[in-house]
């Protein structure tokens, strides 16, 4: 898994998550989806603007994770919904 690491990038900065949003255009609710791991991926235009208002490259900004995110379940492991079972009946 990917991590970005918008947090520890500020801090080292000692720039606010707001300061981003408004340096790069990119809005606020972009930046909080990546740095809460909701996002499902990153544009390379938004990951310019970042690495270009940080003064870093991209391996910077991105970490790959050991572990794997449970959020999504594969297909084998899912419970069927209630159209699919009216449809197995």
């Amino acid at each position: 898994m990917i991590k970005i690491r918008v947090d520890q990038l500020l801090a080292e900065h000692g720039r606010t998550f707001y300061w981003l949003a408004k340096e790069t255009g990119i809005s606020h609710t972009t930046l909080w989806r990546l740095k809460k791991g909701k996002a499902l991926g990153i544009n390379f235009e938004t990951l310019e603007k970042m690495c270009q208002a940080l003064k870093c490259q991209p391996g910077d900004v991105l970490a790959q994770a050991n572990g794997k995110k449970n959020a999504r379940k594969s297909a084998k492991n899912r419970t069927p919904g209630p159209r699919a079972r009216k449809r197995q009946r």
